[in-house]
């Protein structure tokens, strides 16, 4: 059976391509450079290791492809094809895709750069995602003109191509086509405050202009006492002289600027009590970044493991793929509030160690995302000592420390539990300046604060956040700003208090409607949000609607989605790209957009869902 013929059946795991596309991914024009067998007779055994590293890592496929070639003829007859489907693991990856690769052998022996394909083919992190990257491209794809690449799909990086963001996944792209066609898009799918209406806090945003202006323009000319406070006007100076000469244009230390990274050690010390010192501080864009600095030093080896939450955010089981290390989820327990305990830790462990993994370190999100609930004492506890037990590190992510409405929760740091509860936990702790009352997403601020870290590893990863020479001047100033606002008789407090708390109150409201109004939907159910933007609530899907996802190789709540999006113009994210407990289905919304909206997009996920199971009845 020809390649591109058998890959069809893999259904929309290959999908339509248009005529330039399709000729190349069916053919090969250019020469796979001659395969060379080692001439060791692989064992099934062998096969299985190599198989479960390149599911890992994207790593590998010539030596897969050796291990299979038993008889070292440089080809993969149909019994070789056989015994390397029968001796190794096939979960997770579709079934039609063994079918195919079979299909494929019936009647011709396969190359290595056939089989390469259907790696490419069968190996997709998820169904849609080279669809995804195909329509996204569609004006580089028109323009393109060889018919073959140095890099390309089958021999680039394999834990890139199977990385997938579901914050920014198949529902946003298609919400941004429609956009473009001129339909009113109301996006819910990333906590994004300003792009749906949240005003900047205006003492922050007259620093940043006063920064980046020249002095002349700014901080000296004679109009700015009176064109701004005289507390932003002593802030901006303040910061430029700890930037310095050269100005927010120039690049800084790579671990921040000292003056801010000192404010970032003040701020910690006074929320919890306890010192804390600017060098293990660093200034980074976003948390993002800081924790793919953190990943890119723990991931050694195809067995090295990440313990994330299920569901959890989905950078971290992005960057688990693509920098080539294994994901362990342990699941929250939606019943019990999106709640933790050390008897699912524990058994999470026990599992990923008889699978021969190494579990490094564990993330926890607090406030939860996309879950929305405040962790207490004695869960972060929990989670503390359990990483400690077991020498794991543990990464605690605190974007939404501010974002807290529930009067009977309050923010707990990871720091001020290992500090006064497990001190010999090794832990690092991340914050953002993109969420919060501050909302300022573009900025790209945040810090990672280490504490208990090798200092070998703490100099490793300041060599590699050098590597990237240092994060955005705004977003470090922003940083300062955020852990060090105007204080009690500065002129700009009393201002900047009020627009907080009109921030904070409206936040607060639009948590109970969103997730009240899901609530009252027959067959939706939602957990209150007890923090952070986010509800998450469970849908109850139509059979016949989970038996089209099935046999489209796609997850119901990924037609669900797009669903809504076409008959409403919401975009919310599937709650698959998250994770969750297996036959569970649901979305990710955020609570951003103004009140108005938000009572009218309610309104419009009832008439939607009752249409979805009419229409799947």
């Amino acid at each position: 059976m020809h390649l591109h013929t058998a890959l069809r059946l893999l259904g929309r795991l290959v999908p339509k391509q248009r005529p330039a596309t399709a000729r190349r991914l069916a053919t090969t024009t250019r020469r796979a450079p001659e395969y060379r067998p080692a001439g060791a007779s692989p064992s099934a055994a062998s096969r299985s290791d190599l198989w479960r590293s390149y599911r890992a890592n994207g790593r590998g496929s010539c030596k897969l492809f050796e291990a299979i070639d038993v008889n070292g003829s440089g080809s993969l007859s149909p019994l070789e094809v056989q015994g390397f489907v029968e001796s190794v693991d096939r979960s997770g990856v579709n079934a039609t895709a063994w079918h195919a690769l079979e299909a494929m052998s019936e009647d011709h022996e396969l190359s290595l750069e056939e089989f390469r394909k259907w790696l490419v083919a069968a190996t997709k992190f998820a169904p849609e995602t080279d669809g995804i990257v195909l329509e996204t491209s569609r004006a580089v794809e028109e323009s393109a003109t060889k018919e073959s690449y140095a890099i390309n799909a089958s021999n680039m990086s394999q834990a890139l191509r199977r990385m997938q963001y579901a914050v920014r996944g198949e529902v946003v792209m298609r919400a941004d086509a429609l956009e473009a066609e001129g339909r009113k898009i109301l996006y819910t799918n990333v906590g994004n405050p300003h792009s749906v209406g949240q005003k900047p806090l205006t003492f922050f945003r007259q620093v940043l202009a006063l920064c980046d202006l020249p002095e002349e323009n700014g901080v000296d000319h004679p109009a700015a006492s009176s064109l701004f406070p005289s507390d932003a006007v002593d802030r901006a100076r303040e910061a430029r002289a700890a930037v310095g000469a050269a100005g927010t244009g120039s690049y800084t230390n790579s671990q921040g600027v000292a003056a801010f990274r000192q404010d970032v050690a003040d701020f910690i010390e006074k929320r919890d009590g306890h010192a804390a010192r600017p060098e293990d501080v660093f200034l980074t864009n976003g948390a993002s970044s800081a924790i793919q600095h953190v990943l890119t030093a723990t991931f050694a080896t195809d067995h090295d493991a990440l313990m994330i939450p299920i569901p959890q955010y989905p950078i971290y089981s992005a960057l688990v793929a693509l920098l080539g290390g294994r994901q362990v989820g342990y699941e929250l327990d939606e019943e019990a509030g999106w709640a933790v305990t050390e008897e699912e830790l524990e058994s999470r462990l026990r599992q990923s160690r008889a699978d021969g993994l190494t579990v490094k370190a564990m993330a926890v999100i607090n406030p939860g995302n996309p879950t929305g609930q405040v962790m207490d004492r004695a869960s972060l506890e929990a989670c503390a000592r359990f990483c400690s037990r077991h020498s794991i590190v543990l990464l605690s992510d605190e974007v939404y420390q501010r974002n807290v409405y529930d009067e009977t929760k309050e923010f707990v740091s990871m720091k001020k539990v290992a500090v006064e509860s497990v001190p010999d936990l090794e832990l690092v702790s991340f914050h953002s300046t993109s969420k919060g009352f501050i909302g300022e997403c573009g900025r790209r601020g945040g810090y990672m604060e280490m504490y208990n870290i090798d200092p070998y590893v703490h100099s490793q990863i300041y060599k590699l956040a050098s590597s990237g020479l240092c994060s955005g001047v705004a977003g470090q100033i922003m940083t300062s700003l955020m852990v060090r606002p105007p204080r009690p008789g500065d002129a700009s407090y009393e201002s900047h208090a009020a627009e907080e708390a009109q921030i904070y109150e409206s936040l607060k409201r639009r948590a109970t409607l969103m997730v009240d109004g899901l609530n009252a939907i027959p067959g939706i159910s939602c957990q209150k949000a007890e923090g952070a933007m986010y509800a998450f609530p469970s849908v109850e899907m139509p059979p016949k609607a989970v038996a089209h996802a099935l046999a489209n190789g796609v997850a119901v709540d990924n037609v669900y989605a797009l669903s809504l999006l076409e008959a409403t113009g919401i975009c919310v994210v599937p709650a698959s790209g998250f994770g969750q407990k297996a036959g569970r289905a649901g979305f990710r919304t955020t609570f951003l957009p103004a009140e108005e909206a938000l009572a009218a997009a309610v309104e419009q996920f009832a008439s939607h869902h009752a249409a979805f199971c009419a229409e799947w009845a």
